[in-house]
């Protein structure tokens, strides 16, 4: 299934929809009225119908949402449904956490490989994760992984890149504070948590 001209904060918040279902599920609720579903995320019950209606009708007037037929529309918009196997490049402060996060399998992520360069690191095993030398990244296409996160220093970011591209990689999680360049075919998506947290200074008081 492919969708076209949709909204980009669209697909930004079907993941966070996602999310929500799995939590009132996990509630033993059956339906979920788009008003509750806006109430648990903050946003307007006419956003959530409209985000939704470019996919098709998904609900039922009187009733709502069945969660369970939603969470498998929702997953099969965002191609949840295939398990996809990541690359981590990086495995400091940051990296290590990400390889012990446990919550990518209900998005269907596999964290199956990490990569460092430090002599020290590689051989270690965290969360069942070898971490192997950089070098190896060559493998990844035989080892049918086409995701790749990155957590290393901006100065390397782009050789990290690069070697992701080279090795068949088509989408990218970028944690380092910097844009990298890629070919149009691969999707990069940067997470700048520092500047995040500048952004959100603005709206505090000054002391």
């Amino acid at each position: 299934m492919r969708y076209r001209k949709i909204p980009s904060e669209t697909i930004r918040r079907l993941p966070t929809y996602f999310r929500a279902l799995h939590y009132s599920a996990d509630e033993s609720k059956v339906n979920i009225s788009s008003q509750d579903l806006a109430e648990s995320l903050g946003l307007n019950p006419w956003q959530i119908r409209k985000d939704f209606s470019y996919f098709g009708d998904f609900g039922t007037p009187g009733v709502g949402y069945n969660i369970e037929k939603l969470i498998k529309h929702i997953k099969k918009i965002l191609k949840l449904h295939v398990v996809r196997k990541a690359a981590l490049v990086g495995v400091g402060n940051l990296g290590s956490a990400i390889l012990t996060y446990p919550g990518f399998e209900v998005y269907g992520f596999e964290v199956a490989a990490a990569f460092d360069s430090n002599p020290k690191k590689i051989g270690k095993k965290i969360e069942d994760v070898t971490i192997e030398a950089v070098s190896k990244l060559k493998t990844l296409k035989r080892r049918k992984i086409n995701v790749g996160i990155i957590a290393t220093p901006r100065d390397v970011t782009q050789e990290v890149a690069d070697m992701l591209v080279e090795a068949g990689v088509k989408g990218i999680l970028n944690f380092s504070p910097c844009r990298i360049a890629v070919p149009s075919k691969v999707k990069v998506i940067t997470i700048d948590i520092a500047t995040d947290l500048a952004r959100l200074a603005y709206y505090m008081p000054s002391n």
